[in-house]
């Protein structure tokens, strides 16, 4: 019985030990997991990046996230986090920052909820589609597609076949991820063009001499190029306004270096001035064909719902502020343009 009672107490005591053992066991385990589960990731380059593509799979991101330079952890561990956090199979396409203050389960985290790399591009006021097609050139990592489209096929892959492309594209910043391309920039930009155009129109002044909403967008074109003051924008849109009912050319300078093009080199002059072109605004009635930049959203505002008054002219203040004295006569016109000259010439010196 004695003999019994000592082989009951040493296995009472082996299990004792072996039960403390495992638990050693499997708190040095646990503390290991939570240990890389929530360290920084080591090993990570400036400026390191993950680009989960379609169809990869979890040991594929993982592949990648080791040639990014990523060391920790085992992949049997980023396996199990991943079940923990719901990530394992749902893991989204698109470019993730592997900063160095990146743990395993924020990056997992962030993978499973698609919080991607995102970038921005800005069309801006004033813009060509000259210009526009050549920023959107050097925009990266937007994926380049109409480098060798001309305007009427840009416009036709839009959906918009025969639609002058000038003017099309609403002047604000969008945010766009990797993967994305420049015809899907344009998309957007065209679709918020329409619907800014649309508002706009369906809000207008009752008296304005404008036929539809696309007049309307040549007009708020110009008024974009006019002034780069905000509050002077309804000021200009209402001399446009009056001179159009009364039938008085626009004779704005904008529309004649437009149809200029590449000839013009940074000067107008009189010849300019008088050379017939479908968009010089001196020699023609009415509006230019199409309009001549991208118009803002306060620009077409102010064509749609030009200020009231009784201005008929305007020119800058010539003092660099950007600027405009507005007349009612053309005495008081050409009284401000001398006074215009004058100050140019204190400031920047003879022409």
């Amino acid at each position: 019985m004695a003999a019994e009672g000592r082989r009951r107490r040493g296995l009472g005591l082996l299990f004792m030990l072996s039960a403390l053992l495992a638990g050693a066991a499997g708190y040095w385990l646990y503390d290991r997991y939570t240990g890389f589960a929530d360290a920084p990731l080591s090993g990570m380059r400036d400026g390191a990046a993950l680009v989960v593509e379609r169809g990869d799979s979890f040991a594929r991101v993982l592949g990648k996230l080791r040639e990014a330079g990523a060391t920790q952890g085992h992949d049997a561990e980023w396996q199990l986090l991943a079940r923990q956090l719901g990530a394992d199979g749902r893991i989204q396409v698109g470019e993730y920052a592997l900063d160095p203050a990146l743990t395993p389960r924020l990056l997992l985290e962030r993978m499973r909820d698609g919080k991607v790399v995102s970038y921005r591009f800005t069309v801006v006021e004033g813009w060509n589609i000259r210009e526009l097609r050549a920023a959107l050139a050097k925009a990266n990592p937007l994926v380049q597609t109409i480098g060798e489209l001309d305007d009427a096929a840009l416009m036709e892959a839009l959906g918009h076949p025969g639609t002058h492309p000038e003017g099309r594209f609403l002047p604000e910043t969008y945010v766009y991820t990797r993967g994305d391309s420049d015809l899907d920039l344009l998309r957007r930009a065209n679709a918020a063009l329409e619907r800014a155009l649309q508002a706009a129109w369906e809000s207008r002044a009752a008296d304005i001499p404008l036929d539809n909403a696309d007049e309307a967008l040549v007009l708020a074109s110009i008024i974009e190029k006019e002034t780069g003051i905000a509050e002077e924008r309804a000021q200009i849109g209402g001399v446009f306004t009056r001179r159009l009912k009364l039938g008085m050319r626009l004779q704005t300078d904008p529309t004649v270096i437009y149809g200029m093009g590449s000839a013009y080199d940074g000067n107008i002059r009189r010849a300019d001035l008088l050379a017939d072109t479908p968009y010089n605004t001196y020699t023609r009635d009415g509006l230019p064909p199409t309009p001549i930049a991208m118009a803002g959203v306060d620009a077409i505002r102010a064509a749609t719902n030009p200020a009231d008054g009784d201005t008929l002219y305007f020119v800058a203040v010539g003092d660099g502020s950007g600027r405009h004295v507005f007349s009612r006569t053309l005495d008081e016109h050409n009284a401000a343009v001398r006074q215009y000259v004058r100050r140019y010439r204190e400031q920047f010196g003879p022409r």
